[in-house]
């Protein structure tokens, strides 16, 4: 089994907008093997179409700079090259926190009719936490981390960033998380 700890960053503004129209502007993903041990990285920026031009508060959030997405490939050339990173192995599973990741990659496919076919190969690890930890409601990866007594690698809302401190907290727990 291989783990691949994934996480995007999207398009995003103050006073949000549909979530139909928010897009994938940076894809990070690490995968683990089936000891949690990291094998390799992937990290992108991803050029938005439906919104172009990125927010103040989007670039204030995540760091990321309109001309990274300006220089950026489009999401289908992006999404291809990830898949080929992953090579498509039966015996994967995406692993994010929180339910937003799945629904955003979900969306984006829509939109540019790309196939769907990783759904129930996608496990959200955030209520998982919440159970491993005996906590009364999920808590944010930031919080986590901070939980867990571990460094925050990175900046936080960067994909690659996110993905790997994600990454830190799965391996931790590499027995214990439920994987159908």
């Amino acid at each position: 089994m291989n783990y691949i700890v994934i996480d995007f960053e999207a398009t995003c503004w103050k006073f949000p907008k549909t979530p139909e129209e928010q897009e994938i502007i940076e894809i990070g993903a690490v995968r683990l093997d089936r000891y949690g041990h990291l094998v390799d990285k992937f990290c992108c920026f991803v050029q938005p179409v439906i919104h172009p031009k990125l927010s103040y508060f989007c670039m204030e959030l995540t760091g990321i700079q309109q001309a990274d997405v300006d220089k950026a490939k489009l999401f289908p050339v992006n999404y291809d090259l990830l898949l080929n990173w992953i090579e498509l192995q039966p015996d994967y599973r995406f692993i994010a926190w929180g339910a937003f990741d799945e629904r955003l990659l979900k969306m984006n496919c829509q939109f540019h009719n790309l196939e769907i076919f990783w759904e129930q190969d996608f496990i959200n690890i955030k209520n998982q936490y919440a159970q491993i930890q005996q906590l009364a409601k999920p808590i944010g990866l930031m919080k986590a981390i901070k939980t867990e007594k571990f460094e925050f690698e990175g900046e936080h809302h960067r994909a690659f960033d996110d993905a790997y401190n994600t990454a830190k907290i799965f391996s931790k727990y590499i027995d214990d998380w439920v994987i159908l």
